[in-house]
């Protein structure tokens, strides 16, 4: 599965997926799996892309 590297809009905090007392901040960029969840949080501008990650062997990272 392939993961994003993201982090918060400035002075957000956001939920993890399923674990919702841990938060990904503006501070730090964190990885995270490419799923519907993480994608409508970029797609609303609550979370950043800083870039993407290839996990699978073969496939080159965008950078």
């Amino acid at each position: 599965m392939n993961t994003l590297l993201v982090k918060a809009a400035p002075t957000l905090r956001v939920s993890f997926e399923y674990q919702h007392r841990r938060y990904i901040t503006d501070g730090e960029a964190v990885s995270v799996p490419d799923t519907a969840y993480y994608r409508r949080l970029l797609t609303n501008g609550d979370l950043v892309l800083v870039s993407k990650r290839a996990t699978n062997k073969g496939q080159k990272s965008w950078r």
